[in-house]
């Protein structure tokens, strides 16, 4: 069944592409969400309003859960469930930058057995399915192999690497690279282009649960900031951040965080 998953959020991913370049980021329709909650433009209501219509009623016994659809307990009886960004960096694709991505995955029971990551402005097609690897375009990954942060190159925001996140507010030596779209930089780790990624501010389901399969699917280790698995379909669904990388690079920077820093702070 995840293979027919896969290959059902596939052709809704190159749907959506198709839909969002129809629009010009910089002049697209664009609103704020109340609470600063961030910006959403025409584009991404538009590939909502398609990927409501087509995923469901192909499994209308899936729940839904996406960032641009009023939530619903209804989900929660599910036993799997869609969790979908339209556009994943939609700050990102209003200033006219090619990274931005859609985001697909299926949940079941809390573990993601299929995920899609796709950039159609950079022809980028992550895909993955429980026990049967990672792909980009149709060829085979794997995360990084460095094991020592002092040579890895790690996909993190700056606030990540303020001191009090970090054991008597010594960050680690390593190099600091940043890309829009947490989509985007968990599929570059399971690419094995960046060593490793973090958030420590609550992360979306949405943002993250396609990205959560493609690195555990491409050999890595993905986590929340307290290395615990990450589970889906919450009823709040907010995870506890991300930690994902290789395995000694991933148990490396959660051994070197402090466990007593909460979040993201200015």
């Amino acid at each position: 069944m995840p293979a027919a998953d896969l290959q059902l959020l596939i052709d809704a991913a190159l749907e959506a592409g198709k839909i969002a370049t129809r629009y010009s980021g910089t002049t697209a329709q664009r609103w704020d969400k109340p609470d600063g909650a961030g910006p959403v433009t025409e584009a991404d209501l538009a590939v909502n309003a398609m990927l409501e219509q087509r995923l469901p009623a192909a499994r209308p016994c899936y729940g839904w859960l996406s960032e641009e659809t009023e939530d619903s307990t209804d989900r929660l009886t599910k036993d799997r469930v869609f969790i979908i960004d339209p556009i994943d960096g939609t700050r990102s694709f209003a200033e006219g930058s090619r990274t931005w991505a859609h985001s697909l995955a299926i949940a079941e029971q809390g573990e993601v057995i299929a995920a899609v990551i796709y950039l159609p402005l950079r022809d980028l097609l992550y895909t993955a399915a429980k026990g049967q690897g990672a792909f980009l375009n149709g060829a085979a990954i794997h995360v990084s192999g460095v094991t020592t942060l002092d040579t890895a190159q790690i996909l993190a925001a700056k606030p990540n690497i303020k001191p009090h996140h970090w054991r008597q507010g010594q960050v680690p030596d390593f190099e600091r690279v940043y890309r829009p779209s947490l989509a985007y930089r968990m599929a570059l780790v399971g690419q094995g282009r960046f060593d490793g990624m973090l958030t420590l501010r609550p992360s979306w389901e949405w943002d993250i649960a396609a990205g959560d399969l493609l690195i555990r699917e491409a050999g890595g280790r993905c986590s929340d900031r307290l290395a615990q698995p990450l589970r889906f379909n919450n009823a709040h669904p907010r995870l506890n951040g991300v930690i994902a990388a290789g395995t000694p690079i991933h148990d490396t920077l959660h051994a070197q965080l402090d466990p007593g820093s909460t979040g993201i702070r200015p």
